[in-house]
């Protein structure tokens, strides 16, 4: 298997886990995806200071990791993937903001690392909500859910075409690069002066295999509609879901959660 091949799988390993039967995988898709936008919400209404009252956040998404019954390390490998975005979003705060906020002991912490912290939190906490609802739900699902909740149609159209297209592009760059590993068994990996025209003839076997594609999709009577997988059913769980999960995060932005649970922690240990 190729790092091409691998990299295909990591892409659908999220499609795989929706797949999966849990509390969290059996509501409703348009339910968990009111849920997600109310968190980042949320998560967004913080002060740029503000990161101790985060905190009660990670505990909503540990119970979805736990209920949904997704592997941690699989959630652990996105996030650091995408974490050099969120570290440079960040790096140069400590150097712009160098006001003293606060002291720890003899310790001068500056706003620039406070909002730096606050970053890589936010981005933590956002990214995780995203990846857990595409792991408890699906891509396809997912847009389904879009759609029913009022998405423009061509929208969600061409976010199905975007995510179907990327598995397209990089099938027809692992078969290039398997390939160029038989023909050349001595130099495995492609010198650097070949990798313009790979990048040509990979755009245009893609472009091929997309028209390919187009024609199926026309041969099986695709009229631009989505029908999603399975039909939508709004019950009971979907609605206490929802209202439990709301309340939550009313009480952790401005019940001032976390405070309370480190003075009632103090008052116990004292």
């Amino acid at each position: 298997m190729t790092r091409l091949d691998t990299a295909i799988s990591d892409v659908d390993a999220l499609d795989r886990l929706a797949t999966r039967v849990s509390p969290i995988h059996r509501l409703d898709p348009r339910a968990k995806l009111i849920v997600t936008a109310l968190f980042l919400l949320t998560v967004v209404s913080y002060p740029k200071y503000d990161i101790v009252e985060m905190t009660p956040l990670f505990l909503y998404l540990a119970v979805l990791l736990s209920l949904g019954r997704i592997p941690a390390l699989v959630l652990a490998r996105y996030l650091l993937l995408a974490s050099p975005f969120a570290v440079l979003a960040g790096l140069f705060n400590p150097l712009i903001d160098r006001q003293v906020v606060i002291h720890l002991g003899s310790l001068a912490v500056t706003g620039g690392w406070l909002s730096f912290v606050s970053i890589l939190i936010r981005f933590a906490l956002t990214v995780s909500a995203a990846l857990l609802l595409l792991a408890c739900t699906g891509y396809v699902a997912m847009c389904a859910a879009l759609g029913k909740l009022g998405v423009p149609r061509l929208l969600i159209i061409q976010f199905l075409m975007l995510y179907r297209f990327i598995f397209i592009l990089m099938d027809e760059a692992s078969r290039m690069v398997r390939a160029h590993s038989l023909r050349s068994p001595d130099k495995p990996n492609p010198p650097l002066r070949v990798w313009g025209s790979l990048a040509g003839h990979l755009l245009l076997r893609a472009y091929d295999r997309g028209q390919r594609v187009h024609t199926a999709m026309l041969a099986r009577g695709f009229d631009g509609t989505l029908h999603p997988p399975q039909g939508f059913h709004w019950s009971m769980a979907d609605t206490l879901f929802v209202v439990g999960s709301s309340a939550f995060l009313l009480l952790a932005r401005y019940g001032q959660l976390a405070t309370r649970v480190g003075q009632w922690t103090m008052e116990l240990a004292a």
